[in-house]
């Protein structure tokens, strides 16, 4: 592979600290400017281009090393690592590679290190005083949100240690034992523990390509359920990303059950297609919906910070039932978000993950279907889903083979006309002959006589 000179990567960079230069060579990588094996420049020639001190040419590229996405060798300069070489899963038996969590590529994290040191030095760190949510943060959700907080409508924040803790919290303070609530189908991988847990009954509202169907909506809200629970950008459906004439639908709806909660689970956050943290019901019903919003697969799980928003009553309702109301999260990693949320650098990184998590879930689509598999995954879906004659057989089977996937009865309340495996896209390879190998160990796991769940 041949090199690429001084000349040439200065013109891509605009950056000038370690931390920028580092970031920029990562988006330059996951576009496919720079391809594995191609060596980089040497620090002086490309410090001496860019105008800056070798120093910082060599700052990046340690930044880069630790990331496993560049390697020094001695008298063989710095270059790109090739794809599998360092730190990345095995695709050849699909040892290590996650098809299960939908946790995301570590490869395509922004780098927490410039938000972590800025954290160490807010003057209010190690103070006593309890805050439920930092100002910084506030501010940075408010502007990302796309509105400001209004006190005459109460709308309150409340920083939480994961997205799971704060269905936990938004479930548990809305419905007490033995209540039922609605709950979108299927439901995001793991949620339908938590209504168990707390002795909640759930009654499941199928999805069409436009958002859950305001017919089963009203059917569940006539059985009395007391909270509803979707996800307004589909992150692990089939079908749909909320529509706006939808979510008109189902508020019409909703106001004949004026007790009703709302509580809309954002996984992805600033992943989400299309226009990230968008749609929701919060605009159309804003006093009585919660939105809890995650963070850990846009920029890791050690961040270890989502979000709840909602009104002023029921985000109060909600802190109370973390640990009698006194705990809270650390500022260091509530300052570290509130940057990533404002930085251009770590904006960029997301933008581009969030095409190369498209770009696998188009090409694993395409090579299931090839294949003669019944598959389908929703626009803006981190989950493929993938119709089987025997689900538990299937899973069974593909296990042997290192892949391990989910069943589709862990997500669904309503039974389904055949059974489901989940695969997850997000640790997928860009590459039709590897995704091509997954898909007739899929189809070797199935039998024949599948019928149509999609209708």
């Amino acid at each position: 592979m041949a090199d690429i000179e001084a000349e040439t990567l200065a013109r891509h960079l605009s950056e000038r600290s370690p931390n920028g230069i580092a970031e920029q060579v990562r988006e330059l990588i996951s576009a496919g400017t720079l391809s594995g094996g191609m060596r980089l420049p040497t620090v002086r020639d490309l410090a001496t281009e860019i105008g800056v001190s070798v120093g910082t040419i060599a700052q990046a590229w340690s930044l880069l090393r630790e990331s496993n996405l560049v390697e020094t060798r001695r008298r063989g300069g710095t270059r790109i690592v090739e794809p599998g070489d360092v730190g990345g899963p095995n695709f050849r038996n699909w040892s290590g590679v996650d098809l299960l969590h939908s946790s995301p590529d570590q490869r395509l994290l922004p780098s927490l290190e410039e938000g972590l040191v800025r954290s160490l030095k807010q003057p209010q760190l190690h103070s006593w005083s309890r805050e439920h949510i930092l100002p910084e943060l506030q501010r940075a959700m408010e502007k990302k949100l796309g509105h400001p907080a209004e006190p005459a409508r109460g709308r309150s924040f409340a920083a939480v240690s994961s997205a799971t803790e704060g269905l936990w919290l938004a479930t548990r303070s809305v419905a007490g034992s033995g209540a039922l609530i609605a709950v979108e189908e299927p439901a995001s991988p793991g949620y339908l523990s938590v209504p168990k847990s707390l002795g909640l009954g759930t009654i499941g509202v199928p999805v069409d390509e436009h958002g859950p169907v305001p017919e089963a909506l009203q059917r569940a809200l006539d059985a009395g359920a007391v909270a509803f629970l979707h996800s307004p950008g589909g992150a692990f459906s089939p079908r749909h990303v909320l529509s706006s004439e939808r979510a008109q639908e189902l508020a019409q709806v909703l106001e004949s059950s004026p007790e009703t909660v709302i509580i809309e689970e954002d996984p992805l956050g600033p992943l989400a297609e299309e226009t990230p943290f968008a749609p929701s019901l919060d605009a159309l019903l804003p006093e009585r919906t919660l939105r809890v919003i995650g963070f850990e697969r846009a920029y890791g799980m050690d961040l270890r910070t989502a979000v709840v928003a909602g009104p002023k009553h029921l985000i109060t309702a909600a802190i109370a039932e973390r640990s009698g109301g006194v705990s809270s999260n650390s500022r260091i990693l509530q300052n570290t978000l509130a940057f990533l949320l404002r930085d251009p650098a770590a904006a960029r990184r997301v933008n581009s993950a969030r095409t190369r998590y498209a770009n696998r879930r188009r090409l694993a689509l395409e090579a299931f279907t090839s294949a003669g598999l019944s598959a389908q995954a929703g626009p803006g879906s981190w989950a493929i889903w993938v119709q089987v004659p025997d689900e538990r057989a299937a899973a069974l089977t593909l296990s042997a083979q290192g892949v391990i996937t989910d069943v589709g009865t862990s997500s669904f309340i309503t039974e389904q006309p055949t059974g489901l495996l989940r695969l997850s896209i997000a640790q997928l390879p860009e590459d039709m002959e590897l995704l091509d190998g997954l898909a007739q160990l899929v189809l070797h796991a199935t039998e024949d006589g599948l019928n149509s769940t999609f209708v």
